[in-house]
């Protein structure tokens, strides 16, 4: 995935392959960290993640380049498992520490030279995942960074996680649907590793990049956050919020971040809002090949509010009615809250992650008391022709097309007006 700014040099994108990315372009190379150290004077802020970095780094492993050649076959395109705006993703097999056990695979990450994101994103992905441990953030093993005459070489080292990420297996058709409450499970556990970030670590951390492609599936569809290379530390010292230039993925960045390059912890909360309703419909934020009024999914969904009849109009065809209808419009609503227009209005994430069990404990008890009409949305959802009260709704109703049938056996007993003549004067009145 290829980057850009928001508001400039969109055109020189390279080799975009999906939603593009906002390209952080600050001409200052102060961290978000020193940053928002330099906005506060208080004595009592909480330590930087650069801090707890230096105190608990000691665990991660340091590679050397010719290790990881080996590993990865010399970064052989048979296995290549990704690439983004960092560089290329390797599937690699390393030996453990100790030298003793079974190799252990992994997945290599690969700084391009010329890479958009480059080494200021490198040093925040080894940064923050050397300090946070969760089991909803994908783990950091270890790193390489070899500066030598043939250039840099910055590499990362993560635990390797099967099942992709969850962009694949809504969007593209070769994975088998996801189930129900595989999607619940998933959303549920993205959930609390924010929360995690924003509300559990001694230094709050804010994602700035959340999305289906970077919430990775282990073999039990256990999903992790990864990438962390935009991620910030959040305000500290009183502040309500963190200054940077705008930078995520176009489609799940916040309006009010857009605008004012205020980063808090409620920019995530609106991405977390854009994915809650990709897991409804099984449609990306922007989909340039649907017609205009489908494009941008936001605009779209609020045409089926969740109280409505025609709500189960946008839900996943993929997902053959099998899903309980009040637990699909519970998650609609709680998109909705995510989705506010003031950020102060949004929900925290420890918040969204309590609604989320909630809406799961009662889709559970709806399954488990063999509740039908809950999993047939199409009953409570019916055509939109059949409601329509306009005059010139095409198809006559059922009560209709009955009367008709039963005037053509009168019409035979009807003399001196032709049977076609009949029939054209009675469809007249009936509709």
């Amino acid at each position: 995935m290829k980057c850009f700014h928001y508001f400039k040099d969109r055109t020189k994108s390279r080799g975009q392959r999906s939603a593009p990315i906002l390209k952080d372009e600050s001409k200052s190379d102060m961290s978000a960290t020193e940053r928002v150290t330099k906005s506060s004077c208080s004595a009592t802020s909480p330590r930087s993640f650069t801090e707890l970095y230096e105190e608990k780094a000691q665990h991660l492993r340091v590679f050397s380049y010719p290790e990881l050649v080996q590993a990865t076959n010399n970064f052989s395109r048979l296995l290549k498992i990704g690439e983004g705006g960092f560089g290329s993703v390797f599937r690699g097999t390393i030996k453990p520490v100790n030298g003793q056990g079974g190799s252990i695979i992994v997945a290599v990450k690969k700084l391009n030279r010329d890479g958009y994101q480059g080494h200021k994103e490198w040093v925040a992905e080894v940064q923050f995942l050397g300090v946070v441990e969760h089991p909803n953030l994908v783990k950091l093993i270890g790193y390489c960074a070899v500066d030598g005459e043939r250039g840099i070489q910055r590499l990362l080292v993560y635990e390797f996680m099967p099942n992709k990420s969850l962009e694949d297996h809504l969007f593209n058709k070769a994975f088998p649907a996801l189930s129900w409450d595989t999607r619940l499970q998933i959303i549920l556990g993205a959930a609390q590793g924010l929360a995690y970030l924003h509300e559990e670590l001694e230094v709050q951390v804010i994602f700035r990049d959340f999305k289906s492609s970077n919430v990775l599936l282990d073999e039990d569809f256990k999903p992790k956050l990864s990438d962390f290379g935009l991620a910030r530390q959040g305000p500290t010292g009183g502040q309500t919020h963190v200054s940077t230039a705008v930078v995520g993925t176009y489609g799940y960045a916040a309006p009010d971040y857009i605008e004012t390059g205020h980063l808090t912890s409620k920019s995530d909360v609106w991405s977390f809002g854009v994915v809650l309703y990709e897991i409804l419909t099984g449609r990306r934020s922007l989909e340039r090949d649907k017609p205009r009024s489908e494009q941008r999914l936001l605009d779209w969904v609020k045409q089926y509010p969740a109280n409505s009849r025609r709500f189960g109009m946008i839900m996943d065809p993929r997902l053959q009615s099998q899903y309980s209808l009040k637990s699909a419009q519970d998650i609609a609503k709680l998109a909705d809250s995510c989705l506010l227009k003031s950020a102060k209005e949004r929900p925290k994430m420890s918040q969204v992650v309590e609604t989320l069990k909630q809406i799961i404990h009662v889709s559970v008890e709806v399954q488990e008391n063999n509740s039908d009409p809950g999993f047939e949305c199409f009953e409570d959802s019916p055509p939109v022709e059949e409601k329509s009260p306009r005059p010139t709704t095409t198809g006559a109703s059922e009560s209709a097309k009955r009367r008709l049938a039963h005037l053509a056996k009168l019409s035979e007993q009807v003399g001196g007006i032709s049977r076609r003549r009949f029939m054209l004067m009675q469809r007249a009145k009936v509709t």
